[in-house]
């Protein structure tokens, strides 16, 4: 009996079992019962942030660094001059960071601190506080 390939012949013809305590799943939510689940929760951010780029800090030469001491002197003899500068902004995840150029006016500069202080729009009535060795260039800008 145990060879019989027919043995469960009868159970073809038999209607479909239905449930009359329960409604018929749709496909989308039978679908979903097999679908992947995030066996290892924050790995897909993990991985982007690992990948996501930056660059690194530059160091600027002798040279440079005597140019930009000489600009900040200059710079801070005037009253509100209008510049753009470069500076690098570390990243708070990982090594490197990212340079952004800003164009505004210079408020202040305080060498003792290593900071100036610049106005640019939108940025509030002190301005952003900008550390001397974050910079990177700063040019001067004519006034208009």
């Amino acid at each position: 009996m145990r060879d019989d390939p027919h043995r469960y012949d009868d159970l073809l013809d038999l209607p479909h079992h239905q449930s009359a305590a329960r409604p018929r799943m749709g496909r989308m939510e039978r679908a979903a019962q097999f679908s992947p689940f995030a066996a290892l929760t924050g790995y897909g951010d993990l991985v982007e942030e690992t990948a996501r780029l930056t660059d690194s800090r530059p160091v600027p030469g002798d040279e440079e660094l005597r140019r930009l001491d000489e600009a900040f002197r200059a710079l801070a003899a005037r009253h509100e001059p209008a510049v753009t500068l470069t500076r690098f902004i570390p990243d708070e995840k990982k090594a490197g960071g990212r340079l952004e150029t800003l164009t505004g006016r210079i408020r202040r500069i305080d060498p003792v601190q290593r900071l100036l202080w610049l106005r640019v729009p939108d940025s509030g009535s002190h301005g952003l506080r900008i550390a001397l060795d974050d910079v990177v260039a700063v040019e001067e800008e004519p006034e208009e």
